[in-house]
């Protein structure tokens, strides 16, 4: 089984959006903000993507799931991100290191997939503020 992290939600499945409704209400053992330095967002369009990119930073929670829903959490997630295990999917599972209250913990964190990347590269929407919830075109 794939180590059971928390996961950096930085879009729609932060609370209080749709996506956090349907896949991790009454399934969260702790949610806390959190910050993920190096990737940038972007507007996918109407929904998010993250990339590699040095001095920005994004904004979001690190939520840990109770373990009795984990693997089920999981697999919904991976299927909601479009995560191919052959890494050609909407969306990549990554481990990354997040900052939460003033320290680093590691989370899977899903990164733009390879064509969503190539796409956002040559067609930049970065959100300025790093912040899904307060964006406006950077």
């Amino acid at each position: 089984m794939t180590d059971p992290l928390p996961f950096f939600a930085y879009g729609t499945l932060r609370p209080g959006l749709r996506n956090h409704q349907t896949f991790l209400a009454g399934r969260c053992a702790l949610i806390r903000p959190a910050v993920l330095d190096g990737l940038a967002l972007h507007d996918g369009p109407g929904y998010p993507f993250v990339l590699p990119e040095p001095g920005r930073r994004v904004i979001g929670d690190l939520i840990t799931v109770r373990p009795a829903a984990y693997r089920q959490v999981l697999a919904e997630l991976d299927e909601l991100e479009g995560c191919r295990a052959d890494g050609t999917g909407l969306y990549l599972r990554e481990r990354l290191t997040v900052r939460v209250g003033g320290a680093d913990e590691p989370a899977w964190v899903y990164l733009a997939g390879p064509a969503a990347a190539a796409r956002l590269r040559a067609h930049p929407a970065p959100i300025a503020s790093g912040d899904w919830t307060r964006r406006t075109p950077g």
